[in-house]
């Protein structure tokens, strides 16, 4: 076994050793799930209910893109990958990418580890996005840890790249920072099989089976504008709600005839619809992006 190897192991053991709240860390294609997954198996194992966090809104394992995921694990059936992709519960982000939408990344992400708490996991692991760099890896980082209070936060990093992160987790909230390197096996993918994956992961969670929903202009979060030209949400992605603050799936906005429609496999239960800020085909490919405010005349 080599020295990586083993140190990634060792993390292991101790987290399972002393379960709680763990923020896994790293680049983009830095094996942030592969570790996150192996910890949840080893906890399981070890007895411990575990829920997986999946805040990575363009290379997600649970849930769709522009979500983040939860999946609570109880036995190690439970990981098996036929049903890994199927989440618990959902926060809709609406965007493949955290700049410009960390708030609601935030928020998200907080609010499903609350719900994971609810649900009776003893362990819970957030598995983060690539962003790490700049100012907005950082504030990204910060003000997440300050809502979900991770008692671990594990750092996977290629040279000292993770090093301005871990910095301020460590000076603000004083963090158990376990710093490990990449594992050698974990290789970088090419741009494009991630977005390969990503329009095949959104496909899924957009049909194949789709109900069309009239829309009234009042079931919108943010609000319409007083005489807003509702042809200019044709083909926005948009989040099912269910009017008590969960998410129930995507769907796509379509305009035809002076009719607004929404194009979604939920078949029940859709009360409100959170506007997202890109538009998609059925099939999931991001055809371009969208500044809500921008296109409701606000700042």
């Amino acid at each position: 076994m080599s020295d990586i190897e083993q140190a990634h192991a060792d993390a292991v053991a101790e987290l399972v050793a002393s379960p709680g709240r763990v923020f896994v860390t790293g680049g983009i294609d830095s094996g942030k799930t592969t570790f996150v997954l192996r910890l949840a198996r080893a906890a399981v194992e070890a007895g411990i209910p575990t829920a997986v966090i999946d805040a990575d809104l363009a290379q997600s394992t649970i849930g769709p893109p522009a979500t983040v995921g939860l999946k609570l694990f109880r036995s190690v059936e439970d990981l098996d990958p036929a049903s890994l992709g199927s989440p618990d519960a959902m926060a809709f982000v609406g965007t493949v990418s955290p700049r410009g939408k960390l708030l609601p990344l935030v928020t998200g992400t907080a609010k499903l580890v609350l719900r994971a708490i609810e649900m009776g996991a003893r362990m819970t692991v957030v598995d983060t996005s690539g962003l790490i760099g700049g100012v907005a890896g950082q504030l990204l980082k910060l003000h997440k840890a300050e809502l979900c209070r991770p008692h671990h936060v594990v750092a996977l990093a290629r040279g000292g790249e993770m090093e301005p992160v871990t910095g301020v987790l460590r000076k603000f909230l004083s963090l158990h920072v376990m710093e490990l390197e990449v594992h050698p096996e974990i290789r970088i993918r090419p741009v494009d099989e991630r977005l390969a994956y990503q329009e095949r992961r959104l496909g899924e969670f957009l049909g194949p089976q789709v109900h069309r929903w009239r829309v009234k202009p009042t079931v919108f979060m943010p609000s319409l504008p007083p005489d807003f030209d509702l042809a200019t949400l044709e083909g926005l992605l948009v989040g099912v709600d269910n009017g008590h603050g969960d998410c129930l799936g995507l769907g796509v906005l379509e305009h035809r005839d002076q009719t607004l429609r929404l194009l979604t496999p939920v078949a029940e239960g859709v009360k409100a619809l959170r506007l997202g800020s890109v538009r998609a085909t059925a099939r999931g490919t991001i055809t371009g992006r969208v500044d809500i405010p921008a296109m409701f005349g606000t700042d």
